[in-house]
């Protein structure tokens, strides 16, 4: 019997997919990506239960799947309720989509003396949502959970291995860019690739 196309096999097949767009050098922000990464989120039955626990103080990375050549990375953000991130950057392009929950996202511009100011009203994401950033567009902003008494989840791709790039925090009154490396939550990844319960039931 063929797999479902639920669980862990959807998430396996958005990994194949976007494995298979992207070049030797990278993986392109692209219509066909975008609408994979967007049919992605707006099913709410893959995500591992390890990868949607809050933490008490701060909100949760956790690393889904880095392509082996960090081309793409594709992470859960966790948010437990009223967290929030510092004002930042991310130096490579991404999309956000909305898993659960609610998230509030306000940009910034910086201008020639570094100085921040808010880049327009802040936008919700709701369940099924999709945003997209990109340097070359202004990728600067600070997002908070929308809701002070539940979680929030997010799934965030992005053109590098996310966890590993030297981005910046900004001082919101000030503009001053400090460097940071965000890292990841869990120091394990969920397991996508057991595909034997699938396969022996082929046997007969």
């Amino acid at each position: 019997m063929p797999e479902s196309n639920t669980g862990l096999e959807r998430l396996r097949r958005f990994i194949a997919t976007a494995t298979r767009l992207a070049s030797p050098q990278a993986l392109d922000q692209g219509p066909e990506l975008a609408a994979v990464f967007a049919d992605l989120v707006g099913h709410d039955d893959w995500l591992p239960d390890a990868c949607t626990a809050p933490h008490p103080q701060f909100y949760q990375q956790y690393l889904l799947h880095c392509d082996p050549l960090e081309r793409f990375s594709l992470v859960s953000f966790v948010w437990g309720p009223g967290q929030s991130t510092p004002v930042h950057d991310h130096e490579v392009w991404g999309y956000v989509g909305m898993l659960r929950g609610a998230e509030i996202n306000q940009r910034f511009t910086r201008d020639a003396d570094g100085r921040l100011a808010l880049a327009g009203e802040p936008t919700t994401l709701r369940p099924g949502d999709v945003e997209r950033l990109s340097p070359a567009e202004g990728d600067i902003h600070r997002v908070s959970n929308a809701y002070p008494d539940r979680v929030s989840i997010s799934v965030h791709l992005y053109g590098g291995n996310i966890g590993a790039v030297s981005r910046h925090v900004y001082d919101p009154d000030t503009g001053q860019a400090k460097p940071f490396v965000s890292g990841y939550s869990s120091p394990s990844l969920p397991n996508l690739w057991d595909r034997s319960a699938a396969v022996r039931a082929t046997l007969g």
